[in-house]
């Protein structure tokens, strides 16, 4: 009995650790809801009205972030992956197809986002930029 107890402990060690392994790894930094609060001409109030922003809370799967944003009428999906040296990949962007009155917000943000190819996050803020200098400035949704 004493020789079988090492094992059997031994053996459900070894499962936790393997089970823990194949739980996706979530980055509380990126993976988390955004709010749009700078893009273009568009003030914070238009933002705010829109309710526009980008939600980053599924579990990453290889090494990708599946997100969807919101910005008043459609709902946006995509597939972005954030890499540690900064560099930002958005692909895979599509939306629903609702015809709605006002849907200018939503149309420069569709030809925006997927450009975008770098990220910094300082503090609150997540700053995605494209390569001529363009930028979208999201807030955490979840800070006070």
């Amino acid at each position: 009995m004493n020789k079988i107890m090492p094992g059997v402990s031994a053996v459900l060690c070894l499962g936790l650790i393997l089970n823990c392994l194949s739980v996706p790894m979530k980055n509380p930094q990126i993976q988390r809801e955004w709010m749009l609060v700078s893009f273009k001409n568009y003030q914070k109030p238009d933002l705010i009205q829109h309710k526009a922003g980008i939600n980053l809370t599924i579990p990453a799967e290889d090494g990708k972030i599946k997100g969807n944003a919101s910005l008043g009428c459609n709902r946006i999906f995509f597939s972005s992956e954030f890499k540690n040296n900064g560099k930002l990949k958005i692909s895979g962007l599509g939306s629903a197809m609702k015809a709605c009155p006002d849907m200018k917000l939503e149309d420069d943000f569709s030809r925006s986002f997927e450009g975008m190819t770098s990220y910094s996050v300082e503090g609150q803020f997540l700053t995605v930029k494209d390569g001529q200098g363009n930028a979208m400035k999201f807030i955490a949704a979840d800070w006070d």
